[in-house]
């Protein structure tokens, strides 16, 4: 029988120390022990990418993410966008452009489209596309997914404008 082992991480900007069993994956720690549950449980093996989160700045598949591999790290989760009660720029680009059809696939699209936008705030159709290559949506064909992220470079370049 395998024992529990203690887990320490950031989530969302809060510190947290969970005991956990050691081949539990991130997503079931997201999902059962912090009631995190934006990340959705999809396929399972890290293909549908419904299970994004951010990992030191990072998109992964937190399905297959062991758990005991967050120790240390920071995690960001859909939830942890919003700031002072508002939606974050992305958030608010995919209602605005029609990018959340049915919604399982949105919020790990939102986090891949944060992770590429934090790295390249003015990106091509390519360069979305391909950042988003690892998320699955059976609802759109991706055309409002690409513009809604598009929408949210525009955005997030007139914040930066406002500072």
């Amino acid at each position: 029988m395998t024992s529990k082992q203690t887990v320490k991480f950031v989530i969302n900007g809060d510190e947290v120390e969970l005991e956990v069993l050691p081949h539990w994956s991130l997503l079931k720690v997201l999902r059962d022990s912090l009631d995190l549950t934006g990340a959705k449980p999809g396929c399972g093996e890290g293909e549908c990418g419904a299970c994004t989160v951010l990992v030191n700045g990072i998109p992964i598949n937190s399905c297959i993410y062991p758990i005991m591999e967050a120790d240390g790290k920071e995690v960001l989760t859909v939830e942890g966008l919003a700031a002072n009660n508002g939606l974050h720029p992305i958030q608010q680009a995919f209602l605005e452009k029609a990018g959340v059809q049915c919604g399982f696939c949105t919020p790990g699209m939102i986090m891949s489209a944060k992770a590429l936008l934090d790295t390249n705030p003015n990106p091509s159709e390519d360069e979305i596309r391909h950042a988003i290559a690892g998320n699955m949506c059976r609802c759109t064909g991706y055309v409002q997914i690409v513009e809604s992220i598009q929408h949210a470079a525009g955005l997030m370049a007139d914040a930066r404008k406002r500072l």
